[in-house]
């Protein structure tokens, strides 16, 4: 272990407080040019997500499994239950069909008990705000 002389000493402390008291790398003001485009279009990106609504419908979910099941599932139900749409998701790591638009609770509990007829694990979905 090497021990510095007071002389070094206060040469290196010197040095530091010089050193440090020069930097001043946030004193700066920094001047942003931007195009008045980019303004326009970020109004216009809050119009288009003000003026969305949400999915405020019920769906009944009679499937959650692997791809090709779910297919089958889902072809199933629309030869059956021709007059309510159906859709397939994925949902890591399952497929899902979910079946119906239905505006009400009462609505789509109506169907979910003649669903649950043919189809064992069937259960409502609320809507998502």
């Amino acid at each position: 272990m090497r021990i510095l002389t007071p002389s070094k000493k206060v040469f290196l402390t010197f040095t530091m407080i010089t050193l440090a008291y020069n930097i001043n790398a946030q004193d700066q003001n920094l001047t942003l040019n931007q195009d008045p485009k980019f303004e326009q279009l970020l109004n216009d990106k809050r119009k288009i997500n003000t003026s969305l609504t949400t999915n405020e419908t019920y769906k009944i979910q009679i499937f959650s499994g692997k791809s090709e099941d779910a297919k089958k599932t889902l072809s199933d139900f629309k030869r059956e239950y021709s007059d309510i749409d159906g859709t397939i998701i994925f949902n890591t790591p399952n497929y899902k069909v979910l079946v119906g638009n239905f505006k009400t609770r009462i609505e789509a509990e109506r169907n979910l008990v003649e669903i649950k007829k043919k189809y064992k694990s069937v259960f409502l979905i609320k809507p998502t705000k």
